[in-house]
């Protein structure tokens, strides 16, 4: 009996033997071409995104850090920085970023101004084609009333462009700086893009007329006699990328 017992548990044991003998001569998971890699190891794609997505965020940080260091020194006292990086600091900022402190001393507008511009264009015979002028402020004022949540640039940009035109310009029309001939051209695009989405059509030049008006006293009747311009700005024709085209 004890030798049965034996030959049972010698078989059994040497067929494990075997069993185990086949299973270690098997190649490994990951060598195996049908089967996935080894285990913890993302596949390419998964790397490259996650490169990418860090990549984005590092880009993002700078130009954070960029920009607030540049408006820093755009509104701080004039120190070393600011005059050794003075024109790289105004390239950032303006026209899109300039700073101001209306916010906490406002300065509002003692006279009321209308912009209008009209444009041209030349027809194939050869002939010029002017438009008539179209009311930009009057756009701008139909586009916020009766608006609960009335939109900052059409309030505030055309006006805040004419303001920064006469900063730089003063009372003719002759560019002297690197800045007014930016402020020119960010005038010149802002009434372009105004004119071309009220109503359409085809021009390559434009020409603003800026007209000003004395705040009506207290008490005038709506219908009344209007008060007469105070001045009547014509500006130049400015060439501007082609519209309608």
């Amino acid at each position: 009996m004890e030798k049965a017992r034996w030959a049972v548990s010698s078989g059994i044991d040497s067929a494990r033997v075997r069993e185990t003998g086949r299973s270690d001569a098997d190649p490994l998971p990951w060598e195996r071409p049908d089967e996935a890699g080894p285990p913890g190891r993302q596949p390419a794609g998964a790397r490259i995104l996650g490169a990418g997505l860090r990549a984005a965020v590092l880009l993002c940080l700078v130009t954070v850090v960029v920009h607030l260091g540049a408006v820093f020194l755009h509104v701080a006292p004039p120190n070393p920085v600011s005059r050794k990086y003075g024109r790289q600091v105004d390239a950032w900022v303006f026209p899109l970023f300039e700073q101001n402190w209306r916010l906490f001393a406002p300065n509002p507008d003692s006279v009321n101004r209308r912009v209008l511009a009209r444009t041209a264009r030349t027809a194939p015979d050869g002939s010029t084609q002017v438009s008539a002028w179209t009311d930009l402020t009057a756009l701008d004022r139909a586009a916020v009333e009766h608006d609960p949540f009335p939109s900052h640039t059409a309030q505030n940009l055309l006006r805040r462009a004419w303001a920064a035109y006469v900063d730089a310009f003063g009372s003719d029309d002759t560019a002297r700086s690197p800045r007014a001939v930016m402020m020119r051209k960010y005038l010149g695009n802002i009434a372009a893009e105004r004119v071309a989405g009220h109503r359409g059509g085809t021009f390559d030049f434009i020409q603003l007329r800026v007209v000003t008006l004395p705040v009506a006293a207290p008490g005038t009747p709506p219908g009344g006699r209007p008060p007469a311009p105070v001045e009547n700005r014509i500006l130049p024709w400015w060439k501007v990328t082609p519209h309608g085209k």
